[in-house]
């Protein structure tokens, strides 16, 4: 039964590698733990099938055995009444009877080999949920505290990793040169303003000296 494989297969299956070979383990363990509830169901169905057809095989046999039962009394009573003729049909009938009474021994043995191995699916199947039940949270706590320890990890190599540690340095060096510029810009500003106040007190000279020229020459000789 394609049923039984599937819960074989979910038995036999190792939570810890599922959960290790998961890109999601708290979505994966949840999914394991629902396929295997939806399982269960149905070979809860197929148990209580297995079981009704049982009981209906043993039911039938039963009916069997009381027919033939009832067609040897039958037989009985013809020869009881100098009747050959009709015994040896009633013990024919009988005989019937009695070769439907092996097969309905041969299916109800096989029908209760498969109410068995259903149960016995069921039962591990019912394990199986119990064991990932209470083994979730702990695998998936196990699974967050070796992805929290490999993180670190990660972080630790990067940060003394040399080509890191060289872009780091480049970075550094680059900013220093950038302030350098930006102190040799405020040094060449400031001399700017300086030779502006010198050449504005040189023009006002220039100008004083124009005047007082200007004067001398006006007056009288």
């Amino acid at each position: 039964m394609a049923l039984l494989e599937r819960v074989s297969t979910l038995i036999r299956a190792n939570l810890n590698d599922l959960i290790d070979q998961a890109e999601n383990p708290e979505k994966m363990i949840k999914q394991v733990i629902l396929d295997m509830q939806n399982q269960y169901m149905q070979v809860k169905t197929q148990v209580a099938i297995a079981i009704a057809d049982l009981h209906l095989l043993e039911k039938r046999r039963k009916e069997n055995e009381d027919k033939h039962t009832e067609w040897m009394r039958k037989a009985e009573l013809a020869v009881e009444k100098k009747q050959d003729d009709l015994a040896r049909a009633a013990l024919d009938r009988a005989m019937s009877f009695t070769q439907l009474a092996k097969n309905f021994d041969e299916q109800i043995s096989d029908q209760r080999m498969q109410v068995d191995t259903l149960k016995n699916a069921l039962l591990g199947l019912e394990r199986k949920i119990q064991e990932a039940q209470s083994k979730s949270e702990l695998l998936i706590a196990q699974h967050r505290r070796s992805r929290v320890v490999s993180k670190a990890a990660e972080a630790n190599l990067q940060a003394t990793d040399s080509g890191k540690s060289s872009t780091f340095d480049r970075m550094k060096h680059k900013i220093q040169r950038e302030e350098a510029i930006g102190e040799a810009k405020r040094e060449l500003t400031g001399e700017d303003v300086d030779a502006k106040f010198a050449a504005l007190e040189r023009n006002e000279e220039i100008e004083r000296l124009l005047t007082d020229i200007k004067a001398r020459k006006t007056l009288p000789a």
